[in-house]
């Protein structure tokens, strides 16, 4: 198969929550396959340090900082994006929060401001860049799951809800939207070790029982969930949609093991 397939070079691919965590890792990770990048957060000290690692991997990006909760401003950065670029070829979504907490303790003011950014957030974004998606001939929209959108894990209903939410809007937006040319699929991540959660995995009876859990016996390298976004976001997935690839070292595959 061809390295072309996978050759983002002249797209231009705008990432959600781009700054930290996984979706900055994702949004380097494109710029490596040859995309021009704009990742984007509310932190403007974050998207100002993103976009100098994507300039230093010898791709453009755009400094502009932006809230899924508001259309207003993912409204502007889509303008913005098109005054500068031209194009939007790829919408990847990765801004999301999670909170632990006994369901019955949850407050309608936590579920609701979960419930905006995970998903109304995700919807907005999907909505605002749907026309150049559709000009862009093969626009390709990539959302982040997690294995709760299949699995329950303890006391995070109100994330587990809108992980659930999450996967069943891309499979309804991917039939909607494939007569136009637009892909959309999801990755739903295992469990990766990133600076927020290295305290909760390394010393915790939790992290135990997911690294068990695990087959592969060691948690993710976030890099690890780059091959799956380029992948998604590049002519080798020009037959993809619907779809969510998970990227768990065979967690959901798991039964008992040992």
């Amino acid at each position: 198969m061809s390295s072309e397939l996978f050759n983002l070079n002249g797209r231009v691919a705008v990432v959600m929550g781009g700054t930290s965590g996984i979706g900055r890792t994702m949004a380097l990770g494109l710029a490596e396959a040859g995309a021009d990048v704009v990742a984007t957060g509310r932190r403007e000290e974050l998207v100002n340090a993103v976009a100098d690692d994507i300039e230093q991997r010898g791709r453009k990006a755009l400094r502009r900082s932006s809230d899924v909760q508001s259309r207003e401003s993912i409204d502007a950065l889509r303008g913005a994006v098109l005054k500068e670029f031209g194009r939007i070829d790829i919408l990847l979504n990765a801004a999301g929060q999670i909170f632990r907490k006994p369901t019955h303790l949850v407050t309608e003011a936590e579920w609701n401001k979960l419930m905006d950014v995970n998903v109304t957030g995700m919807l907005r974004s999907c909505q605002s860049f749907y026309e150049p998606l559709v000009e862009s001939g093969r626009g390709r929209v990539i959302n982040i799951a997690s294995l709760n959108s299949f699995v329950s894990l303890l006391e995070v209903a109100p994330y587990a809800a809108s992980k659930g939410a999450v996967l069943s809007l891309t499979r309804s937006l991917a039939v909607e939207w494939a007569p136009r040319g637009v892909n959309v699929n999801a990755i739903a991540p295992g469990v990766f070790r990133t600076e927020l959660n290295s305290g909760l995995l390394d010393g915790t009876g939790r992290g135990r029982e997911l690294l068990m859990r695990t087959p592969m016996k060691r948690f993710g390298n976030v890099l690890e969930l780059t091959g799956a976004a380029i992948l998604l976001a590049s002519d080798a997935a020009s037959y993809i949609t619907g779809q969510c690839l998970t990227v768990d070292g065979g967690f959901l595959a798991s039964g008992v093991n040992q």
